[in-house]
């Protein structure tokens, strides 16, 4: 398999630094903005919190875990795949 081009390296990294920073915002809005009184996990107190910031809680929640995926799912295809294709398979008998 031949190297990537420059440009097209560049939106490589590009595209994994946008999804890496997506993960650190949606975690960043969950556990310290979007909170009761202490940031963190909501535990016990997730019963007092009202019904919309929940909700929007929530939302950023699942933003994370979609960029989380979506991560997931490009390193795969793009890093892991190829690596493992590119093994040469084992010789019969040797």
């Amino acid at each position: 398999m031949q190297a990537l081009p420059p440009l097209w390296r560049v939106v490589h990294w590009v595209i994994i630094a946008n999804f890496l920073v997506e993960i650190a915002y949606g975690a960043y809005m969950v556990f310290f903005v979007v909170t009761g009184s202490a940031p963190g996990p909501l535990f016990g107190e997730a019963t007092q919190l009202p019904f919309e910031q929940m909700m929007v809680r929530r939302q950023y929640a699942l933003e994370t875990w979609v960029a989380i995926g979506g991560l997931s799912l490009y390193l795969a295809i793009t890093e892991i795949l190829p690596r493992r294709l590119r093994r040469d398979p084992p010789e019969p008998g040797g």
